[in-house]
This record gives structure tokens, sequence and C-alpha cells, in this order.
């Protein structure tokens, strides 16, 4: 069962649906349709109840008037068999391999990987199912795990392994599955105070090789950059089900205010899953305009892309509070933007014994 409680019954049901909403259309003698939410930045609205973003309710129709989009309702059917297929095999598939499937299906075959990918994404939204319900998974990893927590996963064999993120790893950490809900990985227990999430990959290995998961009791998740999907989902998970605290440590630029947006409150190419993928009390630690000014860190410019970034985000609905239209006003008007590792003018063990206690202190009251 999957994270919202459908069964593979009740997601072929939901396949089929679609295929019978054009039937329906073609027995009245009209042109097929599919109907979805408009997925802009427009059309999400804040849901209180939830404490996530989510699709409002304006509706966009495809139908079968043009070429164009007789063969975007064509590639839906393909798609939806094509998953039906995988679901009865106890198969999966890449997002890639299911764009290279395509070029069997003749007139519906995909013209590029974005149109495949987008397919995808669509019909989550249609069906209210989630892509790990269809089987298709992408290409990149999630994240990277350091830390005294412990999960069961179930292996390719259909046993479960019992995996201690700190004891049974190495440097490296527990690599997180494309899939991360219960029948693939159960959280089992944990000895830690906090989770925190950390953009890049220096940073990550610089706090393992200080030790900080242990000095500081908590989990370390590397994020690579913007986070998959299964990353986002296994904090969601920690937070709930072990009511972990989740702190989200990243560059000092626009780019990085998104990545912590996604994880709060959710992206909006996946605003129709925000509930399963976003932690509303995700806690952002730095780098802000603040910290650049008070330990005098290395900076670059903003560039015109990076004040664009920024003024767009002023009306983005998820940094709508007084907090963020502070950090946001305070980059524009100082103009700089800084990276986490610009910490190490002070010395390789300056963010784990001076700067990160500090902010700790200040959000925790450690």
């Amino acid at each position: 069962m999957s994270a919202n409680g459908y069964t593979k019954e009740q997601v072929i049901e939901a396949l089929h649906d679609i295929a019978s909403e054009m039937h329906n259309k073609m027995l009245k003698g009209e042109p097929p349709t599919m109907t979805l939410p408009v997925r802009t930045k427009k059309n999400i609205a804040f849901d209180s109840k939830l404490g996530v973003y989510k699709y409002g309710k304006k509706k966009s129709t495809r139908d079968a008037t043009s070429l164009g989009s007789a063969r975007q309702l064509l590639r839906a059917l393909h798609v939806t068999e094509f998953i039906e297929e995988m679901i009865h095999a106890g198969k999966s598939s890449t997002l890639r391999e299911m764009y290279y499937i395509s070029e069997g299906w003749g007139h519906g075959k995909f013209g590029s990987q974005n149109e495949s990918n987008n397919l995808a994404e669509d019909l989550e939204i249609i069906t209210k199912c989630m892509r790990e319900d269809f089987k298709l998974r992408p290409e990149e990893d999630g994240a990277r795990i350091i830390g005294n927590i412990t999960f069961e996963e179930r292996n390719r064999r259909g046993d479960w392994m019992r995996i201690n993120c700190r004891d049974d790893v190495g440097d490296s950490g527990y690599g997180v599955p494309y899939n991360v809900e219960a029948e693939k990985l159960r959280l089992i227990e944990h000895d830690v105070d906090f989770i925190m999430a950390i953009e890049t990959g220096g940073m990550f290995d610089r706090l393992i090789e200080n030790g900080f998961d242990e000095a500081a009791r908590c989990a370390l998740i590397h994020l690579k950059g913007q986070p998959a999907r299964s990353t986002r989902r296994i904090i969601k998970r920690m937070n709930e089900e072990w009511n972990l605290p989740v702190l989200v440590f990243l560059d000092g630029d626009p780019w990085s205010y998104r990545i912590y947006a996604s994880i709060a409150y959710g992206a909006i190419k996946t605003a129709h899953i925000s509930e399963y993928l976003a932690t509303p009390s995700a806690v952002y630690l730095g780098i802000t305009a603040d910290d650049i000014l008070a330990y005098d860190l290395p900076s670059d410019d903003l560039s015109s892309k990076d004040i664009q970034a920024l003024n767009a985000e002023l009306s983005d609905p998820r940094f709508a509070d007084q907090w963020w239209q502070r950090q946001i006003n305070d980059m524009l008007e100082l103009g700089k933007k800084a990276e986490q590792q610009s910490l190490a003018k002070y010395g390789l063990d300056f963010v784990t014994d001076t700067y990160l206690p500090e902010k700790l202190a200040e959000i925790l009251g450690r």
C-alpha cells in the first residue's frame, strides 16, 4: 500500500478512469478529453489544514481537436497501459527507460525526455496517485544519511535488512532508495535529537569528518542540491513518525531559498502531493544575509538572474511570511550571496565549533 493508502487495484482503476473519460466523450460523438489542474505558480494556494501549498481550482482541458493535443492523449493511453503492465509484472522502470520504450508507440512516441516526465506528473495529478505507485523511478539518487538511526529496507529478494545509518555504513552514508514507503522502508528506532538537511556534499563531508552527528546528537542528510522526491519524503516521515525537528542548512542565495521552500511547503512541479513530501515545521538555519555580515563571510555579488529570482520570491506564496520577506529584502539590499563553505575562512573546525552551535542555540535553545 502506498503513502496515500492506495492498493495496486485502486491505482489500476484510477488509470482506467482516464481512458473512460476519453471513451465516454467519443460515445457521445465528441472529441476525447483529459482534465487536470493548471500547473503554474498562480494556481498554487496555501492549504491551512495541511500546512502546505497545493494546486488551486483552475483546470485545463486537453482534447483531440488538434494534432498536438490528440498525440498527447494517445501518449497518455500508452503510458497508462505501460504502467499497468509493470504493476502486474512486479517490475519498475526509470523515466528515461519509459522515454525510450515509447519509440515503439508509433505516433505516440515522445519527442523529448521532458515530455515524458511531464506526462508522468500529469497522470499523478489526475489519478491522485504517486509516481511510486506507477513503478516509475527517477535517474537521480536520493539522499545520503549519517546518524544513529535504524531502518529496515526490503531488498530485491524480498528480505528485510536492518541498517544503522552510523554503524553499518561507510563515510558516504546510507543511500536512500527511490521508494521510501512502508512496504520498502521501515523506520525502526533512533537516538538523535534533530535532523539536519545539508545542501552541499563538501559541507556534509566536513560535518561527518568533524564528528558533528555524534557531538550534536543529530542525523545528517545530504540533499544533493535540489532534493529528490524520495529525500523530501524520508525527511517528512522521520519528522512525523519520530517527531524530530528538521533544520535546513543551505548556501545563502535565492536558489537555496527555493530548495528550502520545496522541503517545507512543496515545489510547484509536485504541488499535487505536497502533503506527502513537504515538512511545514522545517526551519531554515542558514546561510542568511545576516550571517554574511555577522561573520564577515567571503561573498559574491548578486547576478542579474539572482536579483530576478529574489524579486520573484517576494511574490511567491511560499515566502509570504514576515521573516522570509525580511531575509529576501536584506539580501537584495546587501547585494551579496555566500556559500556554506565560505565558513572555512576561519578554519576547518569553525562551522562545527562556532557557527552551528551558535545557530542551534538561537533556533533550538541549546
